[in-house]
């Protein structure tokens, strides 16, 4: 793993599980051992005193797996993992998480069909406000990625298909009114990676951070087994039209191999600070704290 320092960038109580011993030690901590314990979308409930606590989902897609868990971060270590019901019909394939600005534990939930949810978690209850579908994309569209942000009072929300290989992602924004669960026109634009090379996702996660960059993440996904690789890149910028701005030569912030990173999210105004969860499928899911270097 090598890391470029962010601010440089151009532009049910369930049992604690501990990582299995080929990952201890690595500074990643697990949420859970197995298929069914990813993390494919993170965001934050509150944090303080060297505390995190997050609202992690679940992609799973069956009846009885759980969709979301409560997780308590203390100096960096996962020392809680609370199940999270979710009531009515379960959602299938949660892929992304995102904090609504100014509503306090209000989320959206984003399957990679382009379901969305407006969600609210008091504790461990949560409860479903309001659905909606993104608009129209390509054929083929698989969605991993759902983020939020305003602009001169204006909100945006910012998701992206995941491409595949050779296929380039494909990242949409719009305008987007919450109340009305309503998006305006989007605008796409292409996005590939040159790392990872094989068997890779180039868009399975996006984070905007305060002054706007356009943070991706990547990742290659062989199969259950793996071997799972991952980078994130400062990747552009989101203008105040709501459009994005690509970069000729997005910045690699990191990259992660053994894991397969689903879901990040900025933990400081700067985002010198990100929280970052994997789906290491047969492996399970582990979160982890990074700080600028």
């Amino acid at each position: 793993m090598k890391l470029t320092p962010l601010a440089i960038l151009p532009i049910v109580a369930l049992p604690l599980l501990l990582p299995s011993a080929a990952s201890a030690g690595d500074g990643w901590e697990s949420i859970g051992t197995g298929m069914t314990s990813g993390a494919s979308g993170v965001a934050v409930l509150s944090q303080g005193d060297d505390r995190v606590d997050a609202l992690v989902l679940r992609d799973n897609k069956k009846p009885g797996e759980n969709r979301a868990v409560r997780v308590r971060l203390d100096g960096g270590h996962v020392s809680k993992v609370d199940p999270v019901a979710w009531p009515g019909e379960l959602p299938v394939d949660l892929e992304a998480a995102e904090a609504v600005p100014g509503k306090a534990g209000e989320f959206i939930a984003l399957a990679s069909d382009g379901k969305g949810f407006h969600v609210k978690l008091n504790d461990r209850r949560l409860k479903v406000l309001g659905t909606f579908l993104l608009p129209k994309g390509e054929p083929g569209d698989n969605y991993e990625s759902f983020a939020l942000k305003k602009v001169n009072d204006r909100l945006f929300a910012v998701w992206a298909d995941r491409g595949q290989d050779a296929r380039p992602a494909t990242l949409y924004s719009a305008a987007f009114s919450v109340p009305k669960l309503s998006f305006e026109k989007p605008k796409s634009i292409p996005f590939r990676v040159s790392y990872p090379t094989t068997d890779v996702r180039h868009a399975s996660d996006v984070e905007i951070t305060a002054d706007g960059r356009v943070l991706i993440s990547s990742a290659s996904d062989p199969g259950d087994d793996g071997p799972f690789d991952s980078a994130v890149y400062a990747a552009g910028v989101l203008r105040p039209d709501g459009s994005i701005a690509l970069s000729p030569a997005p910045a690699e912030i990191g990259n992660f191999p053994g894991h397969k990173i689903e879901a990040m999210t900025c933990l400081s105004r700067s985002c010198d600070r990100l929280l970052y969860g994997t789906d290491d499928e047969a492996a399970g899911g582990r979160l982890r704290i990074m700080e600028e270097q």
